[in-house]
Parts: structure tokens; sequence; C-alpha cells
């Protein structure tokens, strides 16, 4: 794989490159440029000249190259889905349903190109006012690697759409799938500069996206303390930002719910992809009432899940993504340990087998009758490692769910219309669920509130992100 600039293939400047392992085996799936400043600068340099051919085409024209690239993409998904999990680790049927994601995404701002529009209104005694819409410019969009095909059709589908050009920066443990999506918009039509892809650390490639003048908004993606960083190094340039950050989700389980829809949403909401999902459940929160039940069931069907190679037939769990992953989460789970401080009801430690000595594995692990100032709660754990709770009712549920820094997801689950309509009335998030988790079609703005981030990726409130508004006022 090579630098994607101008519709060129090129090396670093640097002429290095990082070496792109398999987490579930540790063996080498390829090779990657190790792109610096310098490359940055190139594709901001493209990405401008490129801009004003781009940004004067039609919204339709445009779109429709990201409809041909959707196809092509569907036509592929074997081959791209079984690279996502080589380098990513999840199984081979979460990525086939990332890969589709993808595409249903580029899809979707297809669909809604052919209503772009401004604003017309006839005020008396100023004329008649226009307001037109107009793309930003360059964009910076950076990725990380725990969903990378969809997060990169979140930043690229309504940039492109809108009329901007992108340079890419995909997460240094999981490019390849990244680079192999951006050679099929080639392929689809998309003209040299309008996308470009520079691979590297986020301390160089980055920073400079952050950084760069020529570069008018950026998308950023990944842990809070980061997102902190692009939000400093973007400021003086005065330039847009979104930040879709952490997350320390809360699933409450209301006394009156259905319990076995409720499990089977904690283990999905919480294991899928390894609980390294920015919506993944973190806390969960039950009704006294039902916790001994609950918990019962929940650990029967936890400790049922198989663990191994996301490649494997029948696993329900892979590996985690990279080594500073599972060293943080045996760190948080052996601290449970030393200290006594709770329970470890299923799970907690690595598996056994000679099948998972290469390879970052964990098993899934259900934590109870921790205190309420636990790391567990209040950290973000980006693994597969879930607390438990257990609370009087939707007062007290609430009242843990919002003492967080974070607000991007949460859910609560009861046949209650009151209960309803309380919790989602009083949890802090940017998305509410009711009775499901995780779900984030391609049409619902997401984002988060407090330190969950700023901005709002996907659905129509997308494209007006990256666009900025010119007020024509007309007196005749």
């Amino acid at each position: 794989m090579k630098l994607l600039i101008n519709g060129e293939r090129r090396d670093a400047v640097s002429g290095k490159t990082f070496t792109v392992r398999n987490p579930a085996t540790g063996d080498v799936l390829g090779e990657a440029p190790l792109g610096g400043e310098d490359d940055v600068r190139s594709a901001v340099e493209a990405a401008g000249e490129a801009f004003a051919d781009w940004s004067a085409r039609n919204p339709r024209a445009r779109a429709k190259i990201l409809f041909f690239a959707a196809e092509e993409v569907r036509r592929r998904n074997t081959d791209l889905a079984a690279l996502l999990t080589a380098e990513q680790g999840k199984p081979i049927r979460e990525a086939v349903d990332e890969i589709n994601g993808f595409a249903n995404i580029l899809e979707y701002y297809h669909a809604l190109s052919a209503g772009e529009r401004g604003e017309f209104a006839n005020l008396r005694g100023y004329g008649r006012t226009i307001v037109l819409r107009r793309p930003l410019g360059v964009c910076g969009a950076i990725v990380p690697w725990n969903m990378p095909a969809i997060i990169m059709g979140w930043k690229i589908g309504p940039a492109l759409t809108a009329g901007n050009t992108v340079i890419l920066k995909p997460a240094t443990t999981a490019p390849l799938t990244c680079m192999s999506l951006a050679e099929i918009l080639e392929g689809a039509g998309l003209p040299p500069g309008v996308l470009n892809v520079v691979t590297g650390p986020g301390e160089t490639v980055g920073r400079e996206i952050a950084r760069n003048p020529g570069i008018r908004k950026v998308s950023f993606t990944g842990e809070a303390g980061t997102g902190r960083q692009v939000a400093l190094d973007a400021a003086p340039a005065l330039k847009r930002v979104t930040l879709e950050l952490g997350g320390s989700d809360p699933m409450i389980v209301c006394g009156d719910a259905d319990i076995p829809m409720a499990v089977e949403g904690v283990v999905r909401g919480r294991f899928y992809n390894c609980g390294q999902t920015c919506t993944a459940v973190k806390r969960l929160y039950v009704f006294d009432s039902i916790a001994d039940e609950f918990i019962r069931r929940l650990r029967s069907r936890v400790e049922a899940l198989v663990v191994g190679n996301g490649m494997d037939r029948g696993v329900d769990m892979g590996p985690l993504n990279n080594p500073a992953g599972l060293e943080r989460v045996m760190r948080l789970v052996d601290t449970v340990r030393e200290h006594r401080d709770g329970e470890i009801v299923a799970g907690g430690r690595v598996p056994r087998g000679e099948e998972y000595e290469r390879g970052f594995f964990f098993l899934p692990t259900l934590v109870a009758g921790l205190p309420h100032d636990s790391p567990l709660f209040s950290e973000e754990v980006f693994g597969p490692v879930l607390p438990i709770a257990t609370v009087a009712d939707l007062d007290e549920a609430l009242e843990r769910a919002n003492d967080s820094r974070y607000g991007l997801g949460a859910s609560v689950w009861t046949r209650s219309a009151d209960l309803i309509a309380r919790a989602t009335e009083g949890l802090e998030a940017g998305i509410v669920w009711v009775n499901q988790h995780l779900k984030v079609p391609p049409e619902v703005p997401f984002g988060g509130t407090k330190e969950s981030g700023i901005g709002r990726e996907n659905g129509n409130r997308a494209l007006e992100e990256y666009m900025e508004e010119k007020v024509v006022m007309i007196r005749l």
C-alpha cells in the first residue's frame, strides 16, 4: 500500500514504512507508508487545486460517484470484510456488516444530494434575501481503528457530497481497509486530489492536519484527551472542528423490562467488537427487583460466548485490537481483584489455550458490587469488561447514569410509557435508545454532550457541518 495524493500512489517522504499486524495471530499483513508533515502538506496542495473543479460540479454528478463506489464496495464485500477482520480483529460477520454500512452511507448521501438547496425570503423593506450554502474547502478526517470503514464513511460521505476535498488519516493499526476503500472511490470516478490518504502516527500526520491553515475543517474521532489537542491545534486558524470523543454509555434495566431481550441487548451492546465501540454499553444499572434473575441469566449467556480469531466459524468475539488496550483492561480487572472491592461474576482473565497465545484476547467479563467511584464506572473502558450496579428505582438510575463526564449514548429498557418519557428526557446523552442499544443508521445525527465531543455526524445535519452560508440581499 502507498499514500494516495493527487491520484498518485506515493511512498512517504521519509521513505519509511510501518508494519500492520493481525491482532489475533500477530502475523504481518503488510506495510504502510510512514507519512509525516511534508506528506500532509503535499496532500493539502493537491486538495486545494482539486477543490475549484470539484465544488463547481453539479451535486448530483458528485454524488453519482459515491453511488458507483457503493456498488463496487458491495461487490467486493467478502474480500474487504476479510481484510477488515484481519487488521482490526472483529468477527467476520461484524466486518461484513461494517462494509455494508459504509456502502449504505455513500448511498444515503447520494440520495440526499438531490435535495441540496439554499433559502429564499422576500423581506419587506429589505428586498429579496437568498441564503447560499457553499462547501468549506479542504477538510481533514482522522479515523480511529475500532470502526474504520463506518467512521470513514461518516466523514467523507457528507464532506464529498457537499463539494469539499478531503485529507484522510487512517489509524496506524488498521489503515488497510480505509486505503482499499479510497482506491475504490478513485476507481468509481473521483478526480485526482479530491480524496487523499496519508498514513502515519497522530503525533505527526494528525497534528499537521489539525494545524495546517490550508485545511478549513477537521473531523476527529478518538479519545477525549487527543480531541482536546486537536481543538487546540485547530484554534489558531479558527477552523471548524467536529469531535466525536469517548463515551461511558449507561444502560438502565427497569423492573418491568423484557429480561431475555434486555440480556441480549447487554451482550450485543457491550461485547460487539470486543467492547471497542464508543457507544458500547459501558455501565449497567439494574433495578433491585429483578437483579438476581437478570445477573444470573446474563452470566450464563456471557460465559457461553465463543472467543477466538474473527475469521473462524462460530466466533462471537475476537481479540482487542492492540496490546495497549489489552494491558489496560487487564490492569483494571487486576485492580478489582487486588483491592477486593468487587466481585468478578464472569471472565476476568486471558483465555487459556495455545490458539490465544499470540493475540490480544480477553474473556468477556462482568463485575458486580463495585463502589460508585470505581474506575470501571468513571473511566471509558474500551474492552470487554462490564461493571454492574443495582438501583432502587429510575431516580437513582438517572442520578448514577448522569454522574459522568461523558454523554454520548444511553439506553433504557422498560415497557412503561411513563418511565420511557422520564428516562429519555432525563438522560444526558447525544442519543438515547429505548429497548435497544448501539444502532446508528446514517439518517440520524450522531454526537455527544459534555466531554463526548462537539458537532454532529450523519444525516442532513452533517452536510451543514461541511458547508458555510452566504447571505445575498437584493433590492430592486
